[in-house]
């Protein structure tokens, strides 16, 4: 039985050594201007403005501006080749940068064929570190556009120009490792490696920058590039080896995954166009999966801020029996529409409980039950419950780069919208699992994936915790939720002490609500969404099953 709401309130480096020998493979063509091009100097006396070229660049303008651009860069001259682009500072200073850091001898640019104003390229090098070398070659990629004031042709500069890899603020860099490479273990020793944990590629490689110095092993000499430093630690990306001179020696680290729960959740979520997944250890805290579809690329799991949906009732019925507001065998009407700060909200086809009890709401997920609360809330009542009973919203100490939800304060129809996980309310796997964690558990443990012992670091603590009289309803709505609501039909089958939530969230232009489920059973509790995929009961449910049967 599911009744959800329908409202349209929601969005859902660098240069080249100077003086370097090598080869240039040039387009043909002469440096003739195009007959497009009017000089300013050209202009007679008397006309009212200089003719600025528009319209597409002709093949040989293309072929024109990047052959002087290749030239320049290969031969060292930055502030030439700086010139010919449309951010001189920051090229020239990319370039320079890069003269001093890459290392790179020998170097030769061999242009492709130009598709439109693209201009592919490889770049072969040597890479001449402290007597040792290697080779290294790349293919990137150039833009040739027309200028607005000038209308000459002019490359558009992006770091990509240089290496395809670079983004903003990153820098390419040859010689000793920021880090020694991590022989990376999970809570019973067995070793976790890409090859057999695919989804754990970039959590390793924020491991290995975060704590390879911690361990016993040595870093070696590499090319690799260095990640601009992120105002947001949940945007951090990993520095990211390219080619490696010398072999370190790998110091090992003790994670809190099980390879076995890892596994399952990589099962899970595999073939899904998009979906990821987290586990957690109530007792603790402890990360004991993080799994993503696909699994090369962001770290939805950890590092994602989407709305929860209805998981999100799990807060909003703490908040009310916090308050004294409901209880689960207290009469709490699902009407079809309530009307908050000029919205009218409607329970899907219209449905309602006329006179039903709360926890026949909540197993029901029945919207307008929890939004015609909203008039005896302040608007940070359920930001306060989030961050002070959940931990949302804390600054966690994970070991790894994640986004630790958000629950702003809001006002009258979006705080009405929040109370079901939509509005402004931003989570992810991790988080809904802590949700279901801090229930089991009946206090909120930080989640974190590395020993705190390890860097001595803090981890976020909340600053109370529900009544118990909070705690006991809200276990025995998951139960129910879990045994005959919306999540029945997953949970199945699943033995111990369980609870469960399922949760749907809309998302403008998007035909199918992003589906959301939560569970946990005995000291295991684990997460999942599936973007784009409707229900779910029907589309989380199974991953998290298939997680907590693994468990």
């Amino acid at each position: 039985m599911r009744r959800e709401v329908m409202y349209g309130l929601i969005g859902g480096s660098v240069a080249l050594v100077a003086g370097v020998v090598g080869g240039l493979t040039l387009f043909g063509g002469s440096d003739d201007s195009s007959p497009q091009e009017v000089r300013a100097a050209d202009a007679k006396s008397g006309d009212k403005g200089t003719k600025v070229p528009t319209g597409p660049l002709s093949a040989k303008e293309v072929q024109t501006a990047s052959r002087q651009f290749l030239s320049a860069w290969q031969s060292g001259d930055a502030a030439k080749a700086a010139a010919l682009t449309d951010s001189p500072t920051t090229c020239k200073s990319a370039m320079e940068a890069f003269r001093k850091q890459a290392k790179f001898s020998k170097l030769t640019v061999t242009p492709g064929t130009p598709d439109g104003d693209k201009v592919p390229y490889t770049v072969s090098a040597q890479i001449d570190y402290k007597g040792t070398k290697a080779p290294y070659s790349y293919r990137t990629s150039a833009t040739v556009q027309r200028a607005t004031d000038t209308g000459k042709p002019q490359i558009a500069w992006r770091p990509t120009v240089l290496h395809p890899g670079l983004a903003k603020g990153d820098q390419l860099r040859t010689g000793e490792a920021e880090a020694p490479p991590i022989k990376a273990v999970d809570r019973h020793g067995a070793a976790l490696t890409p090859q057999a944990h695919p989804a754990l590629a970039g959590v390793l490689d924020s491991l290995r920058d975060k704590y390879g110095d911690k361990t016993d092993g040595k870093p070696g000499v590499e090319l690799f590039i260095q990640r601009a430093k992120s105002a947001k630690p949940a945007d951090q990306l990993p520095d990211k080896t390219l080619k490696v001179l010398s072999k370190g020696t790998p110091g090992t680290l003790k994670t809190t995954l099980d390879a076995a729960m890892q596994s399952a959740a990589e099962r899970a979520v595999k073939g899904k166009k998009s979906a990821s997944a987290a586990a957690v250890k109530p007792s603790t805290g402890e990360i004991l999966a993080i799994a993503n579809s696909p699994e090369k690329g962001f770290n939805l799991a950890t590092q994602g801020s989407l709305a929860p949906g209805s998981t999100m009732k799990i807060v909003t019925s703490a908040l009310l029996m916090d308050k004294g507001l409901t209880s689960p065998g207290k009469k709490n009407p699902c009407p079809k529409y309530v009307t908050v700060g000029g919205w009218k909200f409607q329970n899907l086809d219209k449905s309602e409980i006329k006179d039903g009890t709360f926890a026949q709401s909540f197993a029901a997920s029945c919207n307008n039950a929890f939004i015609s609360h909203a008039k005896d809330l302040s608007d940070d009542d359920l930001t306060n419950e989030a961050r002070d009973v959940f931990g949302i919203g804390l600054n966690w100490q994970t070991g790894i780069p994640t986004f630790d939800g958000a629950v702003p304060v809001q006002h009258d129809a979006q705080m009405a919208a929040s109370l079901i996980g939509q509005g402004g309310v931003r989570m992810n796997p991790l988080n809904v699992a802590s949700l279901a964690a801090t229930v089991r558990a009946g206090s909120f443990h930080q989640p974190y994936i590395v020993a705190p012992s390890l860097d001595n670091r803090t981890l976020a603590k909340a600053s109370r915790t529900m009544k118990p009289s909070t705690l006991s309803g809200l276990k025995s709505l998951m139960k129910l939720t879990a045994t005959s609501g919306t999540a029945a039909e997953a949970m199945a089958g699943v033995s111990g002490d369980v609870g469960a939530k399922t949760g749907s969230a809309e998302v403008d232009n998007q035909k199918k609500p992003n589906a959301w489920f939560t569970a946990y059973r005995d000291d295991l509790a684990a997460a999942a969404v599936v973007p784009a995929s409707g229900h779910g009961g029907s589309n989380a449910g199974p991953v998290v099953r298939a997680i907590l049967t693994a468990g």
